[in-house]
Formats: C-alpha cells, sequence, structure tokens
C-alpha cells in the first residue's frame, strides 16, 4: 500500500514539473518572438501609456459603448501602464484569461491558480478590441445600461459582475480616472444614441 502511495506521489511530482517545463518553453518562445519584434522596447509612463492607446479607447467607446475612461483605467492598472510581463510580451492589457472558446496562443503565469493561461495578441489594439468583446457578455449586460460617461457606476459594476476579486478595484479605477481626468474623453450620448448603443450590444 505504501509502495503504491509513493509511486503515485512520484508520478504527480514528475507530471507536475513537467508541464511547469512546457509551460516555461512556451513562454520563452512568446517572450523571443515579441523581443523580436520590438527589439526596442522602452518602458511607458501612465502619461505616454494614456497618448498612445486613448484613440483606440475611443474608437472601442464609439462602437460598444464602454466609457473610453473605463478601458483606459483598466489597461492602466492591469497591465502597469504596459510594463507587465502580459503586456509586454503578450500583448494582453487586461489580465484577460483563456477560455474554453479560445482559439489563440496562450501565456502562462501565476495568478489566482499556478500556471493560470493567459491570451495572447498579435497586438494591443487586438487586445483593446477582445476587451470589449469579452465586456459583451452576458454577465456584465447590465454595465450597458449606464450612461457610456457615468464611469464611477461603470466602475462598481465591474466589480459586482466579477471582473476582478480585489474589493478596491472600483476604488482604484475611479482613482486613476480621476488623477489623469481620463473622464475628459467619455463623450455623452442622447437616449437615441443610447439605445442604438444597446441594441448592438
Amino acid at each position: 500500500m505504501n509502495r503504491k502511495l509513493l509511486l503515485m506521489l512520484v508520478i504527480a511530482i514528475c507530471l507536475s514539473s513537467c508541464g511547469t517545463r512546457k509551460y516555461s518553453k512556451n513562454n520563452k518562445q512568446i517572450e523571443k518572438a515579441a523581443t523580436k519584434a520590438n527589439p526596442d522596447y522602452k518602458s511607458r509612463t501612465t502619461l505616454s501609456y494614456i497618448e498612445e492607446f486613448k484613440a483606440v479607447a475611443i474608437q472601442e467607446m464609439n462602437t460598444y459603448g464602454i466609457p473610453a475612461s473605463i478601458t483606459l483605467a483598466q489597461g492602466i492598472l492591469e497591465s502597469g501602464s504596459g510594463n507587465s510581463s502580459l503586456a509586454r510580451f503578450a500583448n494582453n492589457h487586461f489580465g484577460i484569461k483563456c477560455t474554453s472558446d479560445w482559439k489563440g496562443k496562450g501565456y502562462y503565469k501565476d495568478d489566482d491558480q499556478a500556471n493560470d493561461c493567459f491570451r495572447v495578441y498579435k497586438d494591443a489594439k487586438e487586445s483593446f478590441k477582445d476587451h470589449s468583446e469579452f465586456l459583451k457578455r452576458k454577465r456584465y449586460s447590465a454595465l450597458f445600461e449606464l450612461d457610456k460617461n457615468d464611469y464611477k457606476n461603470w466602475a462598481i459594476g465591474l466589480k459586482q459582475a466579477g471582473y476582478a476579486t480585489n474589493p478596491k478595484y472600483p476604488d482604484l479605477l475611479i482613482n486613476i480616472i480621476d488623477k489623469y481626468q481620463l473622464f475628459l474623453y467619455d463623450q455623452s450620448e442622447s437616449e437615441t444614441e443610447k439605445l442604438k448603443r444597446e441594441d448592438r450590444v
């Protein structure tokens, strides 16, 4: 009996270490490709991040109705202003994990669990678009009943819908939006525009 238990333990350890090596090899390939594609990488400041991605956030707002301020604040918070390993190597600015329907590559790192799989994008713009698509899921549908310039309730609603586990998530987003005046990128809309947007989502 003890031999069987010992054998099972050894097999489990071997399988675990094989998986870890596999993930490590996968990540190294992704990191190498990202470094080759952008050999002159320089870290961003929050202000340079905003300048670089505000037009993308506004475009996503006009298409999907998600406040540009929310998109930018989430990008800043989730990616460390684009400097996290996920943003640098996987172009993942929102910490979106692989799901069963994800057909793309994965980048593995410890998060809620060891070696959680995160989505890899060809560029940051694709990450912003996928973030908008991700928020179209049913669990976030109540957010789209809010005005797209109501960033405070969007921040609260994201937490309530389960986007993040940190209880201070809404406050963190709101503080970023207020500090950098990201609300200036949000646009008010008429009731007709709001109804059209809700129909699209």
